[in-house]
């Protein structure tokens, strides 16, 4: 080989220098176009668009087979359910599919799974669902008055871990979704934070409803960003609270939270799931179709 074949003539040595200053040149400007403040530009957040049923319940109870086909017209791919409506497990998964569906997850109250857990994970198997969620707790005492104290979130714990491993056995996985009364105290100890503890994270994950939190005054990021793990799943609704502590639920984009924020946080994420708890001026499915396109145009 000689010397020119190697190294190139005078007038290609200096094309190709030019080139390369100019491809470093075009390199940087788009890095620095795509930094801002620091931070990579925003990508688009690429989840399957979720809903809790618990959103359209009223629609249900009226015309189940088509509140679900307006869903999937609406945008929706996968839902959460609340509640069976009467229906067999077959029935059940038989209207999801002829509307287009899939569902994921589930809820049922510990309340409602004290004394039914072998009959409630049977039918979510029969659904073919990853997750039985418990969005709610019971008092050690279904007889005691009053909310929750701590030594009742410490039992409630135990059943948890408990139905956890039931469930896991299934072949599903076991998890709890928040409200605002978690992240009370008493004796300095907030409520939640004894739950993570005590919760055993092979039996329990945890599915944070990131709305009710930031109406409790915590943000969902602070615990989003520290233990990303243990929450697969997220319940994402927009938030207005008022001076006087009442709390609204809007279309998605149009209340204080800041979904992105929480979203990007969830490195854990699974699955999420849209939940409207009102509807002021609106019809349930048209607000159901603004919250879906804005979760598609979300940018994380």
């Amino acid at each position: 080989m000689n010397k020119g074949s190697r190294t190139g003539m005078p007038e290609e040595r200096e094309m190709n220098l030019t080139s390369r200053r100019n491809f470093m040149k075009t390199t940087g400007a788009v890095v620095a176009a795509a930094c801002v403040s620091g931070k990579l530009a925003a990508k688009p957040f690429k989840f399957p668009v979720g809903l809790q049923l618990y959103s359209v319940r009223e629609l249900l109870e009226k015309d189940f087979d088509g509140t679900l086909v307006k869903l999937k017209t609406a945008g929706i791919q996968e839902v959460e359910a609340a509640g069976y409506y009467k229906k067999t497990a077959a029935e059940f998964r038989k209207s999801l599919d002829n509307a287009g569906l899939r569902i994921t997850s589930t809820h049922h109250p510990l309340g409602a799974l004290l004394g039914h857990e072998e009959e409630l994970i049977e039918y979510g198997h029969k659904l073919g669902l990853e997750y039985i969620v418990c969005p709610g707790l019971r008092r050690r005492d279904p007889a005691a008055k009053g909310e929750m104290k701590l030594d009742d979130y410490r039992w409630a714990c135990g059943e948890l871990n408990r139905i956890g491993a039931m469930v896991k056995k299934a072949g599903m996985t076991f998890g709890y979704h928040n409200h605002r009364g978690e992240f009370e105290k008493e004796n300095g100890v907030v409520y939640y934070d004894e739950m993570l503890k005590l919760c055993d994270p092979k039996l329990v994950v945890f599915e944070m409803d990131c709305g009710w939190v930031f109406a409790a005054g915590v943000d969902p990021v602070s615990y989003l960003s520290k233990t990303p793990e243990r929450f697969p799943l997220l319940h994402l609704k927009d938030m207005v609270v008022t001076a006087d502590g009442v709390v609204h639920s809007p279309v998605m984009g149009h209340g204080k939270l800041n979904i992105a924020a929480c979203v990007k946080a969830a490195t854990g994420l699974k699955h999420y799931y849209i939940e409207q708890e009102e509807f002021v001026g609106i019809e349930p499915i048209e607000a159901v179709h603004q919250d879906a396109e804005y979760m598609k145009r979300l940018q994380i």
